[in-house]
């Protein structure tokens, strides 16, 4: 597939000349445009060494408003992007809406490198390839554009263009022994990356090879089809936009069938004895198993969702109680701020993923998107649909990586509902808590039940699973909250051992 890139592209410098004004005009005007859009720009640039990534991408930062775009370089993972899934040091740079984010390396370098040096098998390449596509498919079902282009070099140009490097004193320090060592493996390489770029080469989302021997034609070319992608990106959106405008969300049916939630015993309680003896147990065991798992470098991932006044935040203080203030943090979830709508609704939970060793707890969490935004009708279908594989696939990279997950449901039926709301209004420090929104949503009940039933059903998996707590009895819930979680949490450690 890199033939079209050995044929010896050159521009002349007059011809280059007297395109370059008004292609950087209309960048410039393109930008512009794009402050107003929607969806974000991703730009990766990749290919080989001396391919000349590095001018084109300072190119690009001269021709462009450098005020609404980031340039992001990736090279080996720090400490601290290493404690968490490998995917989340993109995640947290990821621009947002109507700007432009350019990446030196990204995530294609490492499964290309590691594949090169032998370090992985064909398999795990195209286990890595197939997360790459899922995690790109995510960007562009929420409407971000995708621009990759490869800068490629025949295997005699990369050696004459390494060789004019080291001989230029000003240049020689831009030539390491990994570039050396790198030109040896260029078979190898060369190999390997058809096989990254023909996999992941999609119709949203194709890589454009480009011959890197003449900086003016290779920086030409990248720039011309950046303007072209985002003018065709921003006229596709306009038309979606013209479809979702007629788009309503699908009419929630309620079939005559028994679901999960109906399975539940509420009647189940203890006694103020029992709940004190066990309540002291668990917080003790907890207590002892927290301080191996940060030892142990094992982390954990809490979800708490539930009805209104169903008792997570009870639940939440009972279990935190027992653990170390310093391991762990609690995250509300409310409506998204201004920053977090300009950005997949997935990334502001990626952000807060726990270093190893730590707790994070979701008071209310990443399934607001097939509960609250489905039943309000604030997402579409085919976005709360959508987020049904996105969900079960960002758990899955946590868990991939070592982290443990789970995730409760605090289950109570509507007459104690009511009940905890006039309770909560006769007590000063807890009136806060009721508004006239928690009425509201009372009368959407069977909606968010069949949406809750249809959630756990869908994304409740053996590594991630949905823990359903009765609630009723404030008492029994919490007490059933933190054995279930001892009893992971040991059973997590064993298993490390």
């Amino acid at each position: 597939m890199f033939e079209i890139a050995e044929l010896g592209h050159t521009i002349s410098k007059p011809d280059y000349n007297a395109q370059i004004s008004e292609l950087r005009t209309e960048l410039l005007l393109i930008q512009q445009q794009l402050k107003s859009c929607d969806f974000p720009v991703i730009i990766l640039i990749s290919g080989v060494d001396g391919g000349g990534k590095g001018e084109v991408i300072n190119l690009l930062n001269e021709w462009l408003d450098p005020r609404y775009m980031r340039t992001v370089a990736f090279d080996t993972p720090s400490d601290e992007e290493k404690e968490r899934p490998k995917f989340w040091r993109f995640w947290r740079t990821l621009p947002p809406k109507g700007s432009i984010g350019i990446y030196v390396g990204s995530w294609y370098s490492d499964p290309l490198s590691q594949r090169v040096y032998g370090k992985t098998d064909n398999n795990i390449i195209q286990v890595e390839l197939m997360e790459i596509r899922q995690l790109e498919q995510e960007l562009i079902d929420d409407g971000a554009l995708i621009i990759k282009c490869w800068l490629h070099l025949k295997k005699d140009e990369q050696k004459k263009r390494l060789k004019a490097l080291e001989k230029n004193p000003e240049t020689r320090w831009q030539v390491t022994d990994r570039d050396k060592k790198h030109l040896k493996l260029y078979d190898a390489f060369l190999s390997v990356a058809e096989k990254v770029l023909t996999e992941t080469s999609t119709g949203d989302a194709p890589w454009l090879v480009v011959e890197g021997a003449d900086i003016r034609y290779s920086s030409l070319t990248v720039a011309q089809h950046i303007l072209s992608r985002i003018q065709q990106h921003i006229n596709k959106r306009k038309t979606t936009k013209a479809i979702k405008a007629n788009d309503t969300t699908r009419k929630i049916v309620h079939l005559n069938q028994q679901n999960l939630l109906d399975s539940l015993d509420l009647s189940l309680k203890l006694d103020k004895k029992n709940y004190s003896r066990q309540l002291s147990l668990y917080q003790g065991k907890l207590n002892k198993l927290s301080r191996q798992a940060h030892n142990k470098k094992r982390s954990s991932i809490l979800v708490f969702e539930g009805w209104d006044a169903g008792g997570k935040g009870g639940a939440i203080r009972r279990l935190t109680h027992a653990v170390d203030a310093r391991g762990y943090q609690i995250i509300p979830i409310a409506a998204p701020t201004d920053e977090e709508q300009q950005q997949h609704y997935l990334w502001r939970f990626w952000r807060h993923i726990p270093r190893a060793g730590l707790l994070t707890i979701y008071d209310r969490s990443w399934y607001g998107r097939v509960l609250v935004e489905r039943v309000e009708g604030f997402a579409t279908e085919k976005q709360w649909m959508q987020a049904y594989s996105e969900i079960v696939n960002f758990e899955e990279a946590m868990t991939a990586h070592g982290i443990m997950v789970l995730k409760f449901w605090l289950h109570i039926d509507k007459d104690e509902q009511l009940a905890r709301f006039k309770a909560r209004e006769q007590i000063s420090y807890k009136k806060h808590k009721i508004t006239e929104e928690d009425y509201r949503n009372r009368e959407k009940w069977d909606d968010y039940q069949l949406a809750v039933n249809e959630m756990v059903t869908r994304t409740s998996t053996q590594n991630a699973p949905w823990i359903l707590v009765e609630g009723n009895d404030k008492k029994y819930a919490r007490v059933k909250v933190l054995k279930i979680f001892c009893e992971r949490l040991e059973k997590m450690l064993d298993e490390k051992k």
